[in-house]
């Protein structure tokens, strides 16, 4: 039964399986959703229900629910949605299911969420052979908005099963950004059994949705005691009540020198501030940091030109500028101006893994991919994994990010060229046909003006004299149509190295072994299939090129 008055409409529904299915439009007006279990408001979400034929549907999961009562209220909602409002059921599918992975746009060797926005990653930490990946999510459109953290867990950091969502909004705001740890001491209290609890802290951004109007930005736990799969609140959130308008975003880590955790966090626009906690569940704040930096900061330690006995800190927020310092626990000391990191188009608020194996020791790395895939019923995507490295050039120490090694997995057919010379009219790669690539480059630039790559289309550009790497399409003269998309290069004894992981919709460029790290959205026409690589004004030298078309990481 289905009641209808000024805007509003409720009606009962049985959960049978483990979705409840959602007619969405992209062109239709914004309505309000409520699911009630026995009376009790269990979530609420803005949702486009289609008035009409919708142009895709969407899922809330249900699980939890199957057998119990179920209430839908919409609010705000039209008369012409009733009909879609009405057509909402539960099933053990979702209409599309079977073309799930298959579409046009979607990233083949990336994370991207089945449906809805993904956007920040989150809570990213490893704990016994798994990579975890939480990340911002609105499962119910294409848009951002309803933030939830989505969850996807690798083996390899190539292959991701997605997880379903594991924090919803509740009456403490919709679930903002945040980082996630391995308790192995239990300091938190939270195991039950045998296995350490797994923790994630994270920000509740209330008065960003009607159920928490009026509280404020606020710290929370959750934990699992199941190696990840489930997920519970914290019965005494929030652990850290609000100290600006919108400071949000912690990371924490461990710190075996002195036996606590370290929280570095978004305080306001232009300060992070510093903290440690013995438990999680008490904070205590011990210095404030003027940076002109923004959201989502990190803090990490690596080695100096990989020497164990020699490291640094470096501190960024989420455009990827750094400083490098020192860091005593309490305070980050900078030592530089804040240096570029990401010369690229699509690239915010990055994170490192927690509790990557001692072994293994690499700092590894992901970031939102925030492109744009028009026409899905899904948005957005992560970068590629890269490690960090702190290394000596001749302006300093700087930080390069390279593609994680675990690549190789989807290293398909080869070809291979060494000691070939490049002139204007000679294009080695002319047989070569696809739109997933591993493409490894050093050329030795001759007396050329300019050397480049056409991937399907899109400019890869070095212009010799001005040492400028540009991805993408750029004016004439030296002035480009998307700033980010310029670096300088300078060569090395005369050459550059260039390599590029070509995706559907992107490009990820790293220059000289990842001292220019240029990832790039890079949608384009994928009926073309072609490569190129060339020289003009002159002739160049390929020492050595090696590219692998990739497979795709999909079931």
């Amino acid at each position: 039964m289905c009641t209808t008055h000024s805007f509003a409409a409720d009606r009962e529904i049985d959960i049978t399986g483990k979705y409840l299915n959602f007619p969405v439009s992209e062109d239709a007006d914004k309505c309000l959703i409520s699911l009630k279990i026995h009376g009790e408001k269990v979530r609420e979400f803005v949702i486009k229900l289609a008035p009409a034929e919708p142009d895709y549907w969407v899922y809330l999961e249900v699980q939890d629910f199957i057998g119990k009562p179920g209430e839908l209220v919409a609010w705000e909602i039209s008369e012409k949605q009733i009909k879609s409002f009405e057509s909402v059921y539960s099933a053990n599918t979702f209409p599309g299911e079977a073309d799930l992975y298959k579409e046009e746009l979607r990233p083949q060797f990336h994370f991207s969420s089945k449906r809805g926005w993904n956007n920040d990653p989150n809570g990213l930490m490893y704990y016994k052979g798994e990579y975890h990946l939480f990340y911002q999510h609105n499962p119910f459109g294409w848009a951002w908005g309803n933030m939830t953290w989505g969850h996807a867990i690798s083996k390899d950091l190539v292959h991701w099963e997605e997880q379903g969502d594991k924090l919803h909004a509740d009456k403490f705001g919709t679930m903002f950004s945040g980082s996630g740890v391995v308790d192995w001491n239990n300091t938190t209290g939270f195991q039950t059994g045998e296995e350490p609890p797994m923790v994630v802290i994270y920000t509740m951004a209330g008065n960003n949705s009607r159920w928490s109007e009026g509280e404020p930005f606020t710290q929370g736990l959750a934990y699992s005691n199941d190696r990840g799969r489930t997920w519970t609140k914290y019965a005494g959130n929030p652990v850290q009540g609000r100290l600006r308008k919108a400071n949000r975003d912690p990371k924490v880590f461990w710190r075996e020198e002195t036996q606590e955790w370290a929280i570095v966090m978004f305080l306001r626009e232009g300060r992070v501030a510093f903290f440690t906690s013995p438990n999680l569940k008490r904070w205590e704040l011990h210095s404030v940091m003027e940076t002109d930096r923004d959201e989502c900061p990190e803090l990490v330690e690596l080695t100096v030109d990989g020497d164990k006995n020699n490291t640094k800190w470096v501190h960024y927020s989420a455009h990827g500028d750094y400083f490098i310092g020192d860091f005593d626990g309490r305070a980050f000391t900078k030592e530089t101006e804040p240096i570029r990191f990401n010369y690229g188009n699509c690239f915010y608020a990055s994170q490192i893994f927690n509790d990557i194996p001692k072994e293994d020791g690499r700092s590894i790395q992901i970031a939102w991919g925030n492109v744009e895939l028009p026409d899905m019923p899904f948005n957005q995507m992560m970068t590629f994994p890269v490690s960090l490295t702190l290394r000596s050039t001749d302006d300093g120490l700087r930080m390069f990010a390279y593609p994680v090694e675990e690549i190789s997995k989807l290293h398909a057919k080869e070809y291979k060229w060494e000691d070939e010379d490049l002139a204007p009219d000679k294009n080695p790669l002319k047989d070569v046909k696809g739109n997933l690539f591993d493409i490894d480059a050093e050329i030795d630039l001759g007396d050329a003006d300019e050397v480049g790559f056409e991937i399907n289309g899109f400019p890869v550009t070095y212009k010799v004299k001005e040492n400028l790497l540009i991805g993408g399409e750029g004016k004439e003269g030296n002035e480009f149509s998307a700033g980010e998309t310029v670096a300088t290069l300078k060569p090395i004894d005369g050459k550059i190295r260039l390599r590029m992981l070509v995706d559907r919709p992107s490009v990820e460029i790293y220059a000289n072994d990842g001292l220019v790290y240029m990832p790039m959205g890079a949608v384009r026409d994928l009926k073309n299939k072609s490569l190129k690589v060339y020289a003009k004004g002159g002739s160049a030298h390929i020492q050595k090129l090696t590219v692998h078309e990739l497979k795709r990481i999909w079931p």
